[in-house]
């Protein structure tokens, strides 16, 4: 079940943009992608959505995808514990 967005944490600028700098690192894939995510999440206490973490990684990759829209594709995998 995944939860709402007021049982997700927002995730600080510094964080969200250290994120960013890793998922954009040169020459890592999808699946690489999906592991720092769910990394991310796991460290802060949630479980993750592993059908949906991939996705995420994806949309997340992208150049326009800005801290809010990393916000709420969190939130889509983040799973309560």
């Amino acid at each position: 079940m995944n939860i709402r967005p007021d049982q997700v944490e927002k995730f600080s600028s510094a964080e969200l943009t250290n994120l960013r700098t890793d998922l954009l690192r040169a020459g890592i894939d999808s699946r690489q992608a999906a592991q720092i995510l769910t990394t991310f999440l796991m460290g802060r206490g949630y479980s993750v959505d592993s059908q949906r973490v991939m996705d995420a990684a994806l949309r997340i990759e992208r150049i326009t995808c800005s801290q809010e829209c990393m916000q709420a594709e969190l939130e889509r995998v983040a799973l309560v514990n």
